[in-house]
């Protein structure tokens, strides 16, 4: 998406149309810390038009600087193409298991992270900074983790929010639990899920399951006395719908952001269950993830509905606040 010869100002401004067509407001896009070290001024430059396009769908963006799902050697220049049949088959994380693993590369992970965050510090088209995506994210073998990785993980994660801190901005700052046990008790929260949770001015969450696991979720981090946004949710089979889960957040006053957009490249409307059986011949019973068809029709009619009318009440019930899906 970010590299000069595949950055596509024409589909990112159709596409958020569709988004902005529906009543969604936000959208929680990844960085990676390979463009900024090819050329920090020239991808800054395409992050800022990104954010002129989605300015003008009144759309604001949560940015993700690191990520610890998929494969762990990512590189630059032409990628290769999905595997058919099978969910997300060509995600890579940031930092690469190469950089993770060197010191030597810490001050360039630094400078990726306070030049971005800094370059973007007043820019209210951003929402927020998503410091690490899953960053205890075993990858359940869809790729070989090396050993130490948790470990390396632990270490970097308070420096990351740290980085983004000292570049002084205006945005909150947060990173999403998503496994585990009771998230209100300290006891049963892992390293990386303290260092999170202390360290985020806004709480987030991921939740695939119904709106009862959802719910009780989002008690969980009620203690804690921050706003809430969960963002990823979104999986038809397994009970996680626009139907069950938008009425639900609005009523619990926590923000959502779905995970999928338009059903395309990353294949993300095959469920999980791909990675071990590729759907080659027939396609998925149900979409797991995605809202929208390749050429702009909603995959339901009836999803899309539910989000305009919620999104709709919400403009009218606060006016210019954003309520997010």
């Amino acid at each position: 998406m970010w590299q000069a010869a595949t950055f596509d100002a024409a589909t990112i401004d159709r596409e958020l149309g569709w988004a902005a067509m529906i009543g969604m407001n936000a959208m929680r896009v990844y960085l990676h810390d390979l463009l900024w070290t090819a050329d920090a001024d020239a991808f800054l430059g395409r992050v800022r038009a990104y954010l002129d396009i989605a300015d003008t769908h009144r759309i604001r963006t949560m940015f993700v600087l690191f990520d610890s799902c998929w494969d762990p050697e990512p590189s630059l220049g032409p990628q290769p193409p999905p595997i058919p049949g099978v969910h997300n088959s060509r995600w890579v994380q940031s930092p690469g298991w190469s950089a993770l693993s060197d010191p030597a590369q810490t001050p360039r992970l630094r400078a990726y992270v306070e030049g971005v965050v800094g370059a973007l510090a007043k820019d209210q088209r951003v929402l927020a900074w998503d410091v690490w995506n899953e960053p205890d994210n075993a990858n359940m073998g869809r790729h070989v983790d090396p050993p130490g990785k948790g470990e390396r993980v632990v270490e970097l994660l308070p420096q990351a929010f740290s980085w983004a801190r000292t570049a002084g901005p205006s945005q909150p700052l947060t990173c999403a639990l998503w496994r585990g046990g009771d998230w209100s008790r300290s006891e049963e929260l892992s390293e990386i899920q303290r260092i999170a949770v202390a360290n985020s001015d806004v709480l987030t969450f991921h939740c695939y399951a119904g709106p009862e696991a959802f719910q009780a979720r989002v008690a969980q981090l009620d203690v804690y006395q921050r706003p809430i946004i969960c963002t990823e949710y979104l999986a038809r089979g397994a009970g996680s719908t626009f139907e069950s889960i938008v009425p639900l957040g609005r009523r619990l006053d926590v923000g959502l952001i779905n995970w999928g957009l338009v059903a395309g490249r990353s294949q993300t409307n095959l469920p999980w269950d791909s990675w071990r059986q590729p759907y080659i011949e027939e396609p998925p019973a149900v979409w797991h993830h995605d809202v929208f068809l390749p050429d702009g029709r909603p995959y339901r009619a009836a999803e899309a509905e539910v989000i305009k009318a919620h999104a709709l009440k919400q403009r009218t019930d606060a006016g210019d606040g954003y309520w997010l899906t």
